[in-house]
């Protein structure tokens, strides 16, 4: 008579969006023996005879056996199920302690005064049980001895005697203690309740009492059938997971007899209706529309504008990485000058300097990737007196260094990056080049202590803000080409003529001649536009043309100047 066993007794994760306490687990169990097979194996042979009576049946099976030797229960969420010996320690109010405690035995009380409770053998500890957390750890990890092929890892005896944060110091009796708050001699019992972090989940346990007939409610015969625990936020955990038709699980008893038992998990939740779907999933669209409706009546639906006249200017950029430098552990200083007309907030910070950064080999080359954030935010005000034709974008100059283990700096390149004028995403790549001193004194000294030649004002890089003439003279300035850097920016532009020119529809040009005020500005820039166009036209057609068309062309040109 042998018989298939459910071997998979691992943890199943579902996922819901059902609240848990839909839930509802059947659950099943039943006795294993010699004499329980043996009275149903009789009791088929009898059933199968035509000519066979009632009087073998009445002989084999006893009074009680049935329900002594199997019981089926549906269970709800965090339903509680008293056991036998709850019954009889509940039932004395001297021994209730806690809130809980007494309305255990205010339950029971009822209980006793109605037809009593329906379940035997099944009985259930909820989350908020003293008893959920404190299970022994045999009994967690062993309670299904169905398999000998898995055993449980390092991770599982590590968590499975964890208990929940709010019950983790409180004693059996629910009280707090007050003295030896901090533990000089742990245990290994508390080592794996206490230092293992856990999130917040809610746990029940489905119990079985196993003992023999008659001899119901002794702490030893209590087995662990099935542990539920969810997280509150859709997800449930079983273990074992519901049979779903497949084989029974087993479980054996501890002791002489060592009986045997056969446990059945099956989820007979209510399916909810369509219509009730329909209904859930309506609520929950007219829920969200109300959030957001709120949120929008929170933020509000017009932006913040500049006034009239005023282009305000955002940029978000990013320090991506530097290669090509001769030195390692580089680091860059950089700062924003702002022309005329520009302006920046009191608390804007114009200047900053980036963590150093150690080279990584790629490819031929040594790259520093930096990844430094950085934000800047100006505002341009338009003046019609203005005697500038094209109005000048801010600059940031930035400064290459290199320092080592010795505290040696030594400057690695001088370059500068002009704001994009057109909004959006720009990945520039800069180069630089530093100054150079005519002998070998000055690349000794930058070898051996380090420093080298610097540039007294970091803007001579390009041309300086506060240079008045006409022409500006390096001759005789000697430099030496160095590295790369690399940037990456998210340009803004933001006026309120931009909106007043999608209003109108209106062909967007130049931000000058969106800001008003700029109609000489904006001539000579439509001007030397359309010269440009015509010029790259031009060159087009010449390059379309065959070769003896363009020499003909050219000998009669020499024939008519002749």
């Amino acid at each position: 008579m042998a018989e298939c066993w459910n071997t998979n007794t691992g943890d199943a994760v579902y996922r819901s969006r059902d609240v848990v306490k839909n839930l509802k687990i059947k659950v099943c169990i039943q006795r294993v023996t010699s004499t329980a097979a043996l009275s149903q194996h009789l009791q088929h042979q009898v059933l199968s005879q035509k000519n066979g009576g009632d009087i073998e049946l009445e002989t084999l099976t006893s009074q009680g056996q049935t329900g002594d030797n199997e019981e089926e229960m549906v269970v709800g969420w965090q339903e509680k199920l008293f056991s036998q010996y709850e019954m009889e320690l509940f039932q004395n109010e001297a021994a209730c302690q806690t809130p809980l405690d007494r309305q255990y035995h205010t339950e029971i009380r009822a209980l006793n005064k109605a037809k009593g409770r329906r379940n035997q053998r099944i009985f259930t500890y909820t989350d908020h049980d003293r008893y959920t957390n404190c299970l022994p750890l045999h009994q967690m990890q062993n309670h299904l001895v169905s398999t000998t092929k898995s055993s449980p890892t390092f991770l599982a005896e590590r968590m499975a005697s964890v208990r929940h944060r709010r019950q983790e110091r409180r004693t059996m009796d629910s009280s707090i203690p007050k003295s030896r708050i901090i533990n000089w001699d742990p245990t290994e019992e508390f080592v794996k309740s206490s230092r293992v972090v856990n999130n917040a989940m809610q746990t029940m346990h489905i119990m079985g009492d196993l003992g023999p007939p008659g001899k119901l409610g002794q702490k030893e015969n209590e087995c662990l059938l099935a542990t539920i625990k969810t997280d509150g936020s859709g997800t449930i955990i079983v273990k074992p997971d519901f049979n779903k038709g497949r084989e029974p699980y087993r479980i054996v008893t501890e002791g002489e007899k060592r009986e045997v038992w056969r446990i059945t998990l099956e989820n007979v939740s209510t399916v909810m209706k369509p219509e009730e779907r329909d209904r859930e999933q309506n609520m929950y669209k007219d829920l969200y529309g109300r959030h957001k409706e709120y949120l929008n009546s929170l933020v509000g639906q017009d932006f913040e504008m500049p006034p009239v006249g005023i282009l305000r200017y955002l940029l978000h950029g990013e320090i991506v990485s530097a290669k090509g430098y001769e030195y390692d552990n580089l680091y860059i200083n950089f700062f924003m000058e702002l022309p005329n007309n520009w302006s920046s907030l009191p608390f804007q910070p114009l200047s900053g300097v980036t963590q150093t950064c150690r080279t990584k080999s790629l490819g031929k080359e040594n790259v520093a990737f930096f990844g430094y954030p950085f934000s800047f935010e100006a505002f341009y005000m338009s003046e019609k007196e203005s005697e500038e034709l094209i109005p000048q974008w801010p600059v940031l100059y930035f400064k290459v260094l290199s320092l080592d283990s010795w505290q040696r700096y030594r400057t690695e390149g001088y370059g500068y990056l002009l704001f994009p004028a057109i909004p959006g995403k720009h990945s520039v790549m800069c180069h630089t080049w530093r100054p150079v001193q005519a002998g070998t004194a000055s690349a000794l000294r930058r070898f051996f202590i380090g420093g080298s030649a610097e540039l007294e004002d970091n803007s001579y890089v390009r041309i300086p803000g506060t240079f008045k003439g006409e022409r500006l003279s390096r001759f005789g300035f000697c430099t030496e080409t160095t590295g790369r850097v690399t940037f990456s920016l998210h340009c803004i532009q933001q006026a309120r003529a931009f909106v007043d020119a999608a209003l109108l529809k209106k062909r967007r040009q130049k931000v000058v001649d969106q800001l008003g005020g700029f109609s000489q500005q904006g001539t000579v820039c439509s001007i030397l536009e359309a010269y440009q166009r015509a010029h790259k036209r031009l060159q087009e057609a010449r390059e379309s043309l065959p070769r003896d068309v363009l020499n003909s062309t050219a000998q009669l040109q020499l024939e008519s100047s002749a």
